[in-house]
């Protein structure tokens, strides 16, 4: 082994043990305080739910159940929705500006509804995107996008 690749080895090995010292760790998924939650009142299909479903089993403590007789938690979602707002025209009347906003309300209670952990509660995301008509279906997937990134914005919160 020649002198360099050993200084670099050494140097390697030293950043290693400083991290490990201080306590470092990479980021993990946080540990909720039950074991099986129900989501219940979401549309059909709600990719909003999809997401929440693979946020929770992620943690690996917690997993989702059908009913909410199976479940020690219930989040059931009040609304569940997806807008397109016009932020912006010309004088002629052509879109320029959409305001796209994702909001979801919720509650959490115990399965028996006793006890209301989290009480109404309303979370919204907006961004805002330029628009021309003649690129709509690209837009089209640009707004997707969007929504998926707001999705994964409530989900973490």
């Amino acid at each position: 082994m020649n002198r360099r690749t050993f200084v670099t080895l050494m140097a390697a090995t030293g950043v290693a043990a400083a991290l490990a010292g201080c306590g470092f760790q990479l980021r993990r998924a946080p540990k909720l305080g039950f074991t099986r939650i129900a989501l219940l009142g979401f549309p059909t299909g709600s990719a909003l739910r999809l997401e929440l479903v693979r946020a929770i089993e992620a943690t690996g403590s917690t997993r989702v159940v059908d009913t909410g007789n199976e479940a020690e938690v219930v989040l059931r979602c009040n609304q569940d929705q997806r807008q397109q707002l016009v932020a912006a025209t010309t004088a002629a009347a052509q879109v320029r500006e959409l305001s796209l906003v994702t909001r979801l309300k919720f509650r959490v209670t115990t399965a028996d509804q006793e006890k209301v952990l989290i009480p109404d509660t309303e979370l919204a995301t907006a961004r805002d995107m330029t628009y021309t008509e003649t690129t709509a279906l690209g837009k089209q997937q640009e707004a997707e996008q969007l929504y998926r990134a707001m999705q994964a914005d409530i989900v973490d919160q």
